[in-house]
This record gives C-alpha cells, structure tokens and sequence, in this order.
C-alpha cells in the first residue's frame, strides 16, 4: 500500500471521527510567535513522531517546504517502506491560519479538507522544531539534520509531557535501519 494510500485512510478516519478539516489545537498547545517561513523552509528529518496510519511503517521520513506563487507552501513527505522497499511520497499544501509570523498552518494532502500543524517549539536558529497536529495524538520532533543531541531529545519529552502527549509512544526514527535516498 502506498504513502497516498495511507494518507488517504488516515483521512477518511479523521472525516468519519469528525475530525477532518480540523485547524484547532490540543488544550494548552501555543503556536510559536514570531515565525519566519523563510527560515522555515528547506527539508527536515522526522526524529520522531507519534504513530499514526499514514506514516505507520515509514522510516526514514522527510519533509521538505517550498514556497508556493499563491503565498502558501508545498509539502512533500517522503518516507521508505522498509516492508516494500520502496520509497514512498506525498505532496500537499499548507497555509497559515492567522498572521505569517504565527507558526500556525492548516496543511491538506486531499482536497478540501485540512489539518492543524502547529510549530510550538522551534530552535532559535531552526534547527529543530516540536509539531503538534489538531490533538495530542499527534506529535513530532523534526530536525535539519538526521540526529539531534540528547539535550534536544530530553527537551521535546519534558515539553510534550507538560503538554499531554503520550510521550511513552513516541516512535524514534533516529534509530531506526536507514535506507538509501531515492533517486531524484
């Protein structure tokens, strides 16, 4: 099955769930302020996430943003399939819910209906960033590079724990087997 596929059960879930569309933040979770897309934009390695159907299996995962001529932003995820072998991608769209400088955007792979990606932490030097999606059962740690130090690792636990995430869960992708770059 791939990543398309994925995604596109995990939304129909989130639209049976009546959660699908949904642009709002789990209680206590403050986008960061003074946001800088510029700064933003490149690719990030996914050091770890919570699991969830769409990404279930993926390892190693990237994100990579670029921006849009509409103002907004391409999201492309691309993630190996260790059960497949194959490299699998998806491609979506973002924008921001409120003001640029709130690290705030509402993120769609299909069509009309759109998610909560919420940066509310984000080195000063943006080097790694903590996610949230519109709930706690969502959460990631991205990073400019593959490895972050121990330091930034104890730091997203000890910040998603005050913030009721299932912290125990968490999936780290760091160490997981790594796979060669698809071609591209």
């Amino acid at each position: 099955m791939d990543w398309v596929k994925k995604m596109g059960q995990g939304a129909a879930i989130a639209l049976f769930l009546g959660l699908g569309g949904c642009t709002g933040l789990p209680e206590k979770v403050e986008p960061v302020s003074g946001f800088e897309l510029e700064r933003y934009l490149g690719t990030w390695h996914e050091i770890a996430r919570l699991d969830h159907s769409f990404e279930r299996g993926l390892a190693p995962v990237t994100a990579e943003y670029r921006l849009r001529e509409d103002g907004g932003i391409t999201v492309i995820n691309r993630g190996f399939d260790s059960g497949t072998g194959q490299w699998e991608e998806a491609q979506g769209k973002a924008y921001f819910v409120a003001e640029p400088d709130i690290g705030h955007l509402k993120v769609s792979f299909f069509g009309p209906f759109y998610g909560s990606y919420a940066v509310f932490e984000l080195d000063p030097d943006y080097q790694y960033a903590f996610i949230s999606g519109n709930s706690t059962d969502y959460l990631w740690l991205l990073a400019r590079m593959p490895e972050v130090s121990d330091e930034v690792k104890a730091r997203f636990i000890e910040r998603a724990d005050e913030l009721g995430f299932a912290t125990g869960e968490l999936i780290w992708l760091d160490k997981a087997p790594t796979a060669t770059s698809p071609k591209g």
